[in-house]
């Protein structure tokens, strides 16, 4: 259950956690292609939300912003909330214009509770124990625009952590942990 406690709790959690990371996201965001402004769109396909945000203007990360776009990655089944790691979202944005695609990403799984982890990772050894989902910093995701194998190329040329390709269940994992590949 969210509590009011925990809310403020992620939000100063989020701009702290924007702080510490605009110096980590130079590489991406030297080359993230607007000098003004970034821009996301989501399709949560498990709640039916979607979201089209800014949420970083003039040089800043837009604290309504991540926290709207938190509550959409949440973990759908407990409810969960969790700050998404800014990395992540820069990431996001230099994928979506390397494809030139104009769909929102179809979410199909954003932040996962400890609990939900564990339970995932009890039924497929392909969940990591210790996932990035958990931190705020993995997503896994298609587009409806671009095939599915491109989207994945794409991930992976842009060397910017790691890429999971899954075509049997159509969706490519995406993290800003180390850069490293796999298939599922």
């Amino acid at each position: 259950m969210t509590t009011r406690r925990s809310v403020l709790r992620a939000g100063a959690a989020v701009v702290a956690t924007a702080a510490a990371a605009r110096p980590a996201l130079a590489s991406i965001s030297k080359n993230a292609g607007h000098a003004d402004f970034r821009a996301l769109a989501f399709d949560n396909l498990h709640t039916g939300e979607k979201l089209k945000i800014d949420y970083w203007i003039e040089g800043k990360y837009v604290p309504d912003a991540l926290n709207d776009i938190n509550h959409l990655l949440r973990d759908y089944r407990n409810g969960d909330v969790h700050v998404i790691d800014p990395k992540l979202l820069d990431l996001l944005n230099h994928l979506h214009r390397r494809l030139g695609s104009n769909a929102p990403f179809e979410v199909i799984s954003g932040y996962r509770s400890p609990a939900t982890n564990a339970m995932l990772h009890a039924r497929s050894k392909g969940v990591a124990t210790h996932s990035l989902h958990m931190q705020g910093m993995a997503i896994d995701i298609r587009l409806a625009d671009r095939d599915l194998k491109n989207l994945h190329e794409t991930a992976l040329a842009m060397r910017a952590g790691g890429v999971g390709y899954y075509p049997s269940l159509d969706f490519v994992h995406v993290d800003v942990g180390r850069v490293r590949r796999w298939g599922g």
